[in-house]
């Protein structure tokens, strides 16, 4: 099977904020498809043509035919978000959450540059299926290209009257790791800091000013819009009968070569990432994910249940490769500790768990012992925060123990085999993904 990925293609080249190097963004099979055309409305509307016209039935038939998930990183079914809504008293909200909280993380990002009207149209056909008369737009406080691009597509679909009557409402997330979580994006678009709170229900029952809220990310849009417009049978002609369509994945979005790529569902890594790349652990799923030993990933697909059945997990899409000289331990530790300082700081598990959890990964990388401390920790932290940070950290460091045993070992005997062996080769540059093979 041939995949994008193996082609050589040209990409679109994009610079979402001046702190950042630029974004590679290549060409993809379904929604990065006409990149190079430009972001425009009429360039959107010649390749996706115009928006379907959909029922709350109809839309729910073909969601449960292909089986959407959130791409935001807990892969929860949309079918029963839009559910939750469409049956909750009071009118509802629709929220596109732009923001993209994590610093690995440049999907959203690398649409709303490319094809912003993509996602907009997701959101549109979802408003028009519940009611709703107001689409809000939560974006990257730390991308303000990524905000121009949104705000100037909003412009244009109320010029040329495309929506009808839905008035759109934008938003600026706070430039942190968690406030792009869902309670804390309510609590931004209340005139509220921005930080996550303890929930007592699903945002599709009570969400903003307590009404029904449907909240997702932009990636998940932009499936929701393609499912629209090609049907289930034609949504399915990409991916696995379990997992139909295609994904986008974040490569190196925290280096200094980022790039993100679109893949069907049932790729295999090898067609995905370098040999080179697969040699060496890889961090997949983003800071919240897991590791993958050294070729851990040659013989897997791009599936989010798969990989959760190998303990692995794709998450939000973000695969980051271990640099040459790095050592994974140095590497967990370094974002562990910037994790326990991104916490909102409004529960004990994060006030206290994660700076805790933060020394013991350090004491591990310094040779000692921390194994116990560790397991420790997880009985405290694991599902007792008022969000999911303290999990998702909790997540990155077990991955850790449990696929760097012998490095572990290493450390504890003063050595350790990544920086060692650095220092002994030359190294040597090259792509990190198959994309331009």
């Amino acid at each position: 099977m041939s995949h994008t990925t193996t082609r050589r293609t040209p990409t679109v080249e994009v610079r979402p904020s001046e702190n950042y190097g630029p974004l590679q963004v290549h060409p993809g099979p379904r929604l990065l498809d006409g990149i190079s055309h430009g972001p425009s409305l009429a360039a959107h509307r010649a390749i996706s043509g115009p928006l379907p016209d959909l029922d709350l039935a109809g839309m729910l038939g073909l969601l449960e035919d292909v089986n959407i998930r959130g791409r935001g990183g807990a892969g929860f079914p949309f079918t029963i978000k839009l559910e939750a809504a469409a049956g909750a008293k009071g009118r509802a909200t629709v929220v596109v959450n732009a923001s993209e909280g994590e610093p690995a993380s440049m999907k959203d990002a690398a649409v709303a540059l490319t094809k912003p009207h993509l996602i907009l149209d997701g959101a549109v056909l979802t408003a028009r299926v519940l009611g709703a008369k107001e689409i809000h737009l939560v974006l990257p406080g730390e991308h303000p290209a990524v905000r121009r691009s949104l705000t100037e597509a909003v412009a244009e679909r109320e010029r040329d009257g495309t929506d009808g009557r839905i008035k759109w409402r934008t938003h600026t997330a706070d430039q942190r790791f968690v406030a792009g979580q869902a309670r804390a994006v309510i609590e931004l678009m209340a005139g509220r800091e921005n930080l996550p709170v303890t929930s007592w229900g699903p945002e599709a029952h009570k969400g903003y000013k307590n009404r029904p809220t449907l909240l997702s990310n932009a990636e998940t849009y932009t499936q929701v819009a393609a499912l629209a417009a090609l049907g289930g049978e034609g949504y399915r002609a990409l991916g696995t009968e379990d997992e139909p369509g295609t994904c986008l994945l974040t490569v190196n979005g925290d280096g200094h070569r980022p790039q993100v790529i679109e893949v069907p569902h049932g790729t295999a890594w090898s067609d995905v990432l370098t040999d080179r790349v697969l040699d060496r652990p890889v961090l997949v799923g983003g800071y919240h994910g897991t590791w993958a030993a050294p070729s851990g990933l040659r013989d897997v697909p791009v599936s989010r249940s798969r990989m959760t059945d190998l303990g692995l997990a794709l998450g939000a899409g973000v695969v980051l490769p271990l640099e040459p000289g790095d050592c994974p331990l140095h590497r967990t530790a370094r974002v562990t500790a910037y994790l326990a300082g991104q916490s909102a700081r409004r529960c004990g598990p994060c006030l206290n768990g994660l700076p805790a959890l933060y020394d013991a990964v350090w004491a591990v990388h310094r040779g000692q012992d921390g194994s116990e401390r560790i397991e420790q920790l997880g009985a405290l932290l694991a599902r007792r925060g008022a969000c999911a940070h303290p999990d998702g950290t909790l997540r990155l460091v077990q991955s850790m123990m449990t696929a760097f045993g012998e490095e572990i070992a290493l450390h504890a005997d003063g050595h350790c085999s990544y920086v060692e062996r650095a220092s002994s080769h030359t190294n040597r540059s090259g792509d990190l993904t198959g994309a331009t093979r």
